[in-house]
Formats: C-alpha cells, sequence, structure tokens
C-alpha cells in the first residue's frame, strides 16, 4: 500500500511523534501483542485541542508508518488525509482518555490472551511477581459494556481510569496510559508480562505465595532507580535500535 511521505506536511515535533507512534505500532506487533487489526494506540499531537493520532482501521500494526498514521480532533473527524476508516471503539476510548487526562500523551490498548484471561478473573492482577507490583501501584478497573462504540460510556471510562496508569478492561484487555510513547510502551510491556507470569504460576496448580503489602508501597521508588529516573525513555533507544535491525521502514 503506497502512502505519500507526510514528513514536508506537518511540524518536525509532529513528525517525530509520528515516527515514534509508528515504532511503538511495530514494536507491539514485533512482541506479538497484536489482534490483527483490532486494537489501537494513541498519541496526542502537541497543542491545546487534544487532537491525537490513531492507526487506520485496516492496516496490520507491523505495516503501519509515520505517514499513514490519521490526525483526528475530540468528534473523530480526520484531520489528515487516509482512504481508511478509524475504528469507532478505538476513537471512543481513547478520545475518552486523551480528554480527561492531560498527561497523556499515549495510550496502549491490546486484546492479548493473557492479558483478556486475566481480566476475566475476579481478582485481576494478584501480587505475586515483581512485575505486578509496578502494575499494582497504579491500577484501576472498568467493567464491560460491550464493544465500545457509545460516547455514553466515556464518562464511566474517565471515572474508572482516573489517574492510574494502567487499566484492566474486564473481560476485555489491557490498557496503559503514559506521559510519552516511551512510557505506555514500557507499563504495557510489564503490565503483559504480569499477566503471562500468572497464568503460568496458576497452571502449576500450587498454592500461590503473595508479595507483603509493605513491599507494594515503595514500587513507584523502585522503578525509578531502575530507570535511572528516565522511565520509559532509559529502555527506548535500545528498543529503537532493535527495530531498526529488523525493520527501518516505519520512518517513511
Amino acid at each position: 500500500m503506497h502512502i505519500p511521505s507526510m514528513q514536508d506536511r506537518v511540524s518536525a515535533d509532529e513528525w517525530q511523534l509520528r515516527c515514534d507512534l509508528a515504532a511503538c505500532y511495530r514494536l507491539v506487533a514485533l512482541y506479538g501483542w497484536t489482534d490483527l487489526i483490532f486494537t489501537h494506540i494513541s498519541a496526542r499531537v502537541p497543542g491545546p485541542e487534544h487532537h491525537f493520532l490513531i492507526n487506520p482501521y485496516g492496516m496490520m500494526f507491523d505495516e503501519i508508518t509515520a505517514s499513514s498514521l490519521i490526525k483526528v480532533d475530540q468528534d473523530g473527524n480526520k484531520l489528515s488525509e487516509s482512504t481508511l476508516p478509524v475504528n469507532r471503539a478505538g476513537f471512543v476510548i481513547h478520545s475518552a482518555i486523551h480528554a480527561a487526562r492531560d498527561d497523556a500523551q499515549c495510550v496502549i490498548h491490546t486484546h492479548t490472551r493473557a492479558g483478556v484471561a486475566v481480566s476475566a478473573q475476579r481478582d485481576g492482577v494478584l501480587p505475586i511477581s515483581q512485575q505486578s507490583t509496578f502494575v499494582l501501584a497504579s491500577l484501576a478497573y472498568h467493567d464491560y459494556e460491550g464493544v465500545a462504540l457509545h460516547d455514553a460510556e466515556k464518562p464511566r471510562l474517565q471515572d474508572d481510569l482516573g489517574t492510574a496508569n494502567f487499566l484492566m478492561l474486564r473481560n476485555h484487555g489491557l490498557l496503559t496510559v503514559g506521559a510519552s510513547i516511551a512510557d505506555a510502551f514500557l507499563s504495557m510491556y510489564i503490565f503483559e508480562s504480569a499477566c503471562q507470569i500468572q497464568l503460568a504460576a496458576q497452571a502449576g496448580g500450587g498454592e500461590l505465595r503473595m508479595i507483603a503489602p509493605d513491599i507494594l508501597a515503595g514500587t513507584a521508588e523502585s522503578m525509578r532507580v531502575q530507570t535511572a529516573g528516565l522511565g520509559g525513555a532509559f529502555a527506548w533507544p535500545a528498543l529503537l535500535r532493535k527495530l531498526e535491525r529488523v525493520d527501518d521502514s516505519y520512518r517513511s
């Protein structure tokens, strides 16, 4: 699919954002978190309008490029040319979060088997792994209301998320919010890992040991130390180098 370059038609800041968001789509595909064409990642464009970039509905994540991403406003109107539509459910979820959270530059939503499986468990994420401690430090839940096609769900989604950076959509999947694309990606990596570990531990059949609540209380500081205070930016350059070795066409 030939898509003309947008590089000379947007600001330098937006082009860099497009490149990083396209890289995020490719990395999600590389790590096996896709559900064909049915999930979505968005990034807020700099400025007061709450415009954001999202994938064209119908492209696989490993096809996404910086130029193929669609810019939309809070009413779902396209602000950049594309012959492909925007996923309505993706727009509802992402527009709700970008509208309510000024700090949410990036929102990632997945339907992985591990994520959906844990989201269907009554107790959700259990404090049984180091990964789970980082999630539990900022985790919220949102009950399933069917495919997210209706604006009426937005206020409940916003209220349930609150100030959390991890959201478990019950019977549906995982969602992370980040002040940068790198932060949201690192959070999703940890969230997905926590779910995979939980299912593996439960499959072992033995009694599970829970991590003490006082240890959970210190996880924010632990994460700061682990990433030298940089959050996702600490790992992002290495992730981009990994992606470059596989395919650098995301920057087109």
